[in-house]
């Protein structure tokens, strides 16, 4: 008598579903490419000292205009209530020791992990509202750099001595390194993944802006700026930044990356000084020398060699440093490249 089959099936093996799973997967995946696509990871990056009159408006301002960003703030030893009220706004709060806006962002640089970065002042005078345009923007042209121009809404949003010293240095660092921005010390930027990765910050207070576009400038990053509104300082925030002072390290922080950028340049325009002050001090006396067949000034002749010998050794060192320079700025793209471009993982 034959054996009854068995009424039951045996089960599919695991690698049957596996394979099924792989080309269901690879048919989403062609028929809609934009089904699953990743939602960038923001996060809204706030320096802040003693703003305790103005960060819990700015939390709120940007948590409306970015509902799905990370906010984080970096209290830098202030006095008042600042990290208590970005704490019950529903910020991040951590805090740097080290005094001065060029340590605070070098260390939420390296401590947040996001796709793209918005770097903005904790004072209120900035538009939240204009975030997303900036964040479109960058992604839309494939950007590294998207700043925040600032357009001011009253009188005393921008006092007469910034916006002079602004317009001046913004000029000089176009003469310097050829790319023409229209306001370099803006804190209002957005920046992409491999930006931020790939900068190291140098700079300790204020000059953090100027070095911030030095480093777009020198590596030849995309970048754009966008028209933003500026407010004045809500009452009871009062602003650190001080005209003179800070625009003098400013603009030494702009000598300082031309001679550390442009080596050959800066050294050269030494070199050739020092050569024509050489030449005109050698002048007379190699006429008397033509004339009489003595040299009646020892000293001046010892003087003019000893500049000459300087001009030659100044030269020389820009060559030199002209190519250790380009060795960094190869390291720098180099870091540059590691990161995935802006809406890619």
């Amino acid at each position: 008598m034959a054996a009854m089959p068995d009424p039951k099936q045996p089960p599919a093996s695991r690698g049957d579903f596996a394979g099924m799973a792989e080309a269901l997967a690879r048919l989403a995946k062609h028929e809609f490419p934009h089904a699953e696509a990743a939602q960038p990871q923001i996060a809204v990056l706030v320096p802040c000292f003693n703003e305790e009159a103005a960060i819990g408006s700015v939390i709120a301002d940007f948590r409306k205009a970015l509902p799905w960003a990370d906010i984080f703030v970096y209290d830098n030893n202030s006095l008042d209530h600042t990290a208590t009220v970005a704490r019950e706004a529903g910020a991040v709060v951590r805090s740097e020791r080290r005094q001065g806006k060029g340590h605070v962002v070098r260390r939420m640089f390296a401590d947040v992990d996001a796709d793209i970065y918005v770097l903005v002042d904790g004072d209120a005078t900035y538009d939240a509202a204009s975030a997303p345009r900036m964040i479109e923007r960058l992604m839309s042209e494939r950007l590294d750099m998207v700043v925040g121009l600032r357009v001011d809404q009253s009188v005393a949003a921008w006092r007469v001595g910034h916006r002079t010293g602004n317009r001046m240095l913004t000029g000089f660092l176009a003469a310097v390194f050829g790319q023409e921005f229209k306001d370099i010390l803006s804190g209002y930027r957005v920046f992409s993944r491999r930006f931020v990765k790939s900068f190291p910050v140098l700079s300790d207070g204020f000059e953090i802006e100027t070095e911030l576009t030095v480093h777009a400038l020198e590596l030849a990053l995309p970048a754009a700026e966008i028209e933003t509104p500026y407010y004045a300082r809500p009452e009871g925030s009062v602003s650190k930044l001080n005209t003179w002072r800070d625009g003098l390290r400013i603009l030494g922080t702009i000598l300082r990356l031309y001679r550390s950028e442009k080596p050959l340049r800066f050294f050269t325009a030494i070199g050739v000084s020092l050569a024509i002050v050489s030449i005109g001090l050698a002048i007379p006396i190699i006429v008397t020398f033509l004339e009489q067949g003595v040299v009646p000034r020892l000293p001046t002749a010892v003087l003019s060699m000893g500049l000459m010998i300087l001009a030659m050794l100044s030269v020389s060192s820009g060559l030199v440093l002209d190519t250790v320079t380009r060795g960094r700025r190869e390291m720098k793209l180099m870091a540059y490249l590691v990161q995935p471009p802006v809406g890619e993982k």
